[in-house]
């Protein structure tokens, strides 16, 4: 199969989609984690400690799939400069490279939801306990 200009630049839509809902995702948890913080001076507990370090390490997630998004996206730049030098191997190479970035960048957001869902459930947990101790009438 001969490697086209076409082939890459069908992964500029994907790559910049991801990193805008990546971007989104990184905004949402600052704005948790500050409003955590407020709370936490107000009132120190464990469990707001456990939320922050559990909100660090989604935030570490998403900062690799940044990373591994933007590299995808350069990967696929530099590709299709690659292939507008008549550079077939290198280009084939980089265009890999920038598939092989894309797919880590999307099993690292697999894992940041699973997280984030897992947090969810906790919290619901918590609510459905303090409900089956003083039922709501």
């Amino acid at each position: 199969m001969e490697l086209t200009l076409s082939i890459p630049a069908l992964l500029f839509p994907a790559i910049s989609l991801s990193m805008l809902a990546y971007n989104a995702r990184y905004l949402a948890i600052a704005a948790l984690i500050r409003e955590l913080y407020r709370q936490y001076r107000a009132n120190a507990s464990d469990n707001l400690g456990k939320q922050v370090r559990q909100l660090q390490r989604r935030l570490e997630i998403i900062k690799q799939m940044q990373a591994a998004a933007i590299l995808s996206f350069l990967f696929s730049a530099l590709c299709m400069l690659l292939i507008y030098l008549q550079w077939g191997f290198w280009a084939n190479l980089f265009f890999g490279l920038s598939l092989f970035c894309l797919i880590i960048s999307l099993v690292l957001s697999f894992i940041e939801v699973q997280l984030s869902t897992r947090a969810l459930g906790i919290q619901l947990t918590d609510i459905g306990g303090a409900n089956t101790k003083n039922p709501v009438r």
